[in-house]
């Protein structure tokens, strides 16, 4: 079988991809009309992406932690009660039924974190109040002179150094040896020898405690999606997830600062990584996309805006090793669904690149106009977003109403285009959503 797909074309392997996500196979959908009412939603999005004109406009906003707020849930709950978690989601896509469906898997679980002890982010009920989502405590999680370790196995410098730095339980792994030295039957005894220690024993209980709540919480989320599939007939926008590599490095890892210190410091060592990095972010995509049975792969872009590098930085460091990956992934049938956080005005001619094929890529845009981006990507790149979350908050649903209209006849009438928010929703009033949804819905049909 593998033979055989890897002799398909990309585009083959993505037709069959999107064959396997508009007729899911196992899935007994609670009518026929629920059923086709999925299929026409998965054909929309399928349409936008491929530069067609759908038969409406899809309607995705980011949906965020609105539902709990609109459900009376807090998000303390949603991470740690999967009844609420499910109520509160069920609710909403229930309620404003837009045509991707707000999944389950984004708001993480509280039990496993604290078993771990993660130390990358604070969350409700752990450091932060019960009523605030979670945060990212900013850090070096990889030192500065840690870039050698990295570029020459990555696997291990995140299982004796990364891993035991962010999760406090695992501080132990950092007395083992590295596991390719088992080559042969002398040095097999020696380096199982620190899984004797009390220290690393105790790690490996405390991992094996997480893995049984990381369960339950799975089999909690893969119920509450499916009963959206099934009863409502809504899709996910996103089957799989991955990264920029210069995000993976820098995100995490060496931190905001530190990394752009590295560019100057030592350039060669980040150039090394990320570009040691572009395998990995294309096959995290593929496995993830292959679990979901969904081809359009999340990809959020954190340090590539306009604020955070030059315009030269972002040509050497940010951009080739994305576009590397944007291509691995699009070889692979996969389409590339890109979060444009931030404002990207100064990047619009570069990413716009003649050798990524037209569409194969989906790009949600935070703060830019969209007009200007219609002119770049017209028959080139499906685009959406822009609509700011400020205004679902402060404004009204006229307001809402006249943002929608305006752009659908901007941007949005010769199809390539799906409408949805600049970024995720976290305190909108649900008249502006309701205002959002139904304007598209009944002025987006093409």
């Amino acid at each position: 079988m593998d033979k055989q797909w890897q002799a398909l074309s990309p585009e083959q392997k993505f037709q069959e991809r999107a064959r396997q996500w508009k007729f899911p196979e196992g899935v007994e959908f609670a009518s026929p009309a629920v059923a086709e009412g999925y299929q026409r939603r998965v054909q929309m999005l399928l349409d936008a992406v491929q530069l067609r004109k759908p038969e409406r406009i899809p309607v995705c906003p980011s949906a965020g932690y609105f539902p709990f707020g609109y459900a009376g849930v807090t998000p303390y709950e949603a991470m740690y009660n999967y009844e609420r978690l499910g109520f509160a989601l069920k609710k909403y896509n229930a309620d404003f039924l837009p045509d991707a469906r707000a999944g389950s898997l984004l708001y993480g679980p509280g039990k496993v974190l604290e078993i771990l002890d993660y130390k990358l982010y604070r969350w409700p009920g752990h450091g932060l109040p019960p009523t605030t989502p979670f945060q990212y405590n900013e850090g070096e999680y990889m030192l500065a002179d840690e870039y050698p370790l990295l570029n020459t196995d990555p696997t291990d410098f995140f299982l004796r150094r990364y891993l035991p730095r962010v999760f406090g339980v695992l501080d132990a792994w950092q007395n083992m040896d590295t596991l390719t030295d088992m080559l042969e039957l002398p040095y097999t005894g020696p380096t199982i020898v620190p899984f004797g220690l009390p220290q690393v024993q105790e790690a490996c209980k405390k991992l094996m405690e997480a893995g049984t709540a990381a369960l339950e919480w799975i089999q909690a989320c893969a119920a509450i999606d499916r009963w959206t599939l099934t009863t409502l007939g809504l899709p996910g926008l996103a089957g799989g997830f991955s990264k920029a590599p210069f995000d993976m490095v820098g995100d995490t890892m060496r931190g905001t600062k530190a990394v752009l210190l590295d560019m100057y410091r030592q350039p060669k060592m980040v150039q090394a990584a990320v570009e040691r990095f572009v395998p990995v972010a294309v096959d995290c995509g593929v496995r993830s996309a292959k679990k979901a049975r969904n081809p359009l792969i999340f990809m959020p872009l954190h340090k590539g805006a306009d604020a955070f590098l030059s315009d030269k930085d972002f040509k050497t460091f940010y951009w080739p090793t994305l576009k590397a990956v944007i291509l691995g992934l699009v070889k692979e049938g996969l389409v590339p669904y890109l979060f444009v956080e931030g404002s990207y005005k100064k990047r619009l001619d570069v990413i716009t690149d003649p050798d990524i094929p037209a569409g194969t890529t989906f790009w949600l845009f935070d703060q830019i106009d969209l007009r200007e981006v219609k002119k770049r990507f017209a028959g080139w790149a499906c685009f959406g977003g822009n609509v700011p979350v400020s205004l679902m908050k402060a404004g009204t649903a006229e307001q809402i109403t006249t943002l929608v209209k305006g752009l659908i006849d901007d941007v949005g009438r010769d199809g390539g285009y799906i409408l949805s928010t600049s970024a995720p929703m976290y305190d909108s009033s649900a008249e502006n959503v309701h205002a959002l949804i139904d304007t598209c819905k009944t002025y987006g049909a093409t």
